[in-house]
C-alpha cells in the first residue's frame, strides 16, 4: 500500500472520537458493562487501601502507648482497672484477656492454679487469632481484584475485538476507520483492568507485611506476658 493510499484509509478516523468518554459512550453494552464494574472494583480497592492504612497506624501507635505503659513498672492492676472498662483491640486486649483469666482463677474460692499457665496461653492466642482477623478483614478482597482484574479486563478486550472483525466483515472494509474504534475499546478495557488490579496487587502485599509484622508483636508480647504470669503462679503456688 502507497503512502496515498494509507492517508486515503486514515481520513475517515477524523470523526472518530477516541477520548477516554468517546470510547466509553461508543463502546458494546458488554465492553461497558466490564468497565463499570472494573471502576467500581478500582474505587472500592482505593476504599480499602485508605481503611487499611488507617488502621495500622492506629494500631501501631496502640501498641507503642501500651508497650511504653506496661513496661514503664505499673502495677498490672491498675493497668487493668484502667483498660478492662473500655474496648480494646490489640495488644491491650491482649493483656487484658491474659489478666481477666488470672483473676478468675486467683478470686475464685478455689483458687485453682492446675493448669492455669495453659489457660492463659489458650486465653491470648484466641485473642492473638481475633485481632489477627481484624486485621486481615477484606484483604481478600484486595486479593481477588489484583488477580482477577487483568482476566475481566481481557474478557472486555477479546470481546471489542470481536466487535471490530465483525464490523469488518458487515462492511467488508478492512480500513482504520472500521478496525480502530473496536481495537481502541479493547485496548481501554484491558487498561482499566491493570488500573484496578495493579494496585490492588500492591497494597495487598504490603498489607499482608504489615499484618505479619503485628502479629509478630503481638505474639512475642503474649510470650514475655506468660513468663511473667508464669513466676507469679511458681511463687504463690
Amino acid at each position: 500500500m502507497n503512502p496515498a493510499d494509507v492517508a486515503q484509509s486514515a481520513l475517515p478516523l477524523s470523526g472518530v472520537d477516541f477520548s477516554i468518554l468517546g470510547l466509553f459512550l461508543t463502546a458494546h453494552w458488554v465492553v461497558k458493562s466490564v468497565m463499570i464494574g472494573l471502576l467500581i472494583c478500582s474505587i472500592w480497592v482505593w476504599a480499602i487501601v485508605i481503611d487499611k492504612t488507617l488502621l495500622y497506624a492506629r494500631t501501631r501507635r496502640a501498641m507503642d502507648r501500651f508497650e511504653q505503659t506496661f513496661w514503664s513498672g505499673q502495677s498490672l492492676e491498675e493497668l487493668y482497672r484502667s483498660l478492662a472498662q473500655r474496648p480494646t483491640h490489640s495488644m491491650a486486649a491482649l493483656f487484658v484477656a491474659a489478666m481477666r483469666e488470672w483473676k478468675r482463677s486467683f478470686e475464685g474460692q478455689s483458687r485453682s492454679f492446675a493448669g492455669l499457665q495453659m489457660r492463659i496461653e489458650k486465653v491470648m492466642d484466641v485473642t492473638i487469632a481475633r485481632e489477627v482477623d481484624r486485621l486481615e478483614r477484606r484483604l481478600l478482597v484486595l486479593a481477588t481484584v489484583g488477580s482477577a482484574g487483568p482476566f475481566i479486563g481481557l474478557f472486555g478486550t477479546v470481546w471489542g475485538i470481536m466487535t471490530s472483525f465483525q464490523s469488518i466483515a458487515a462492511s467488508k472494509n478492512t480500513s482504520l476507520a472500521v478496525v480502530a474504534p473496536g481495537i481502541a475499546e479493547a485496548l481501554f478495557a484491558t487498561a482499566i483492568g491493570l488500573v484496578a488490579a495493579i494496585p490492588a496487587t500492591i497494597f495487598y502485599n504490603k498489607f499482608v507485611a504489615e499484618v505479619n509484622r503485628q502479629t509478630q508483636r503481638l505474639e512475642g508480647f503474649a510470650d514475655e506476658f506468660a513468663a511473667i504470669l508464669s513466676r507469679q503462679i511458681d511463687e504463690r503456688a
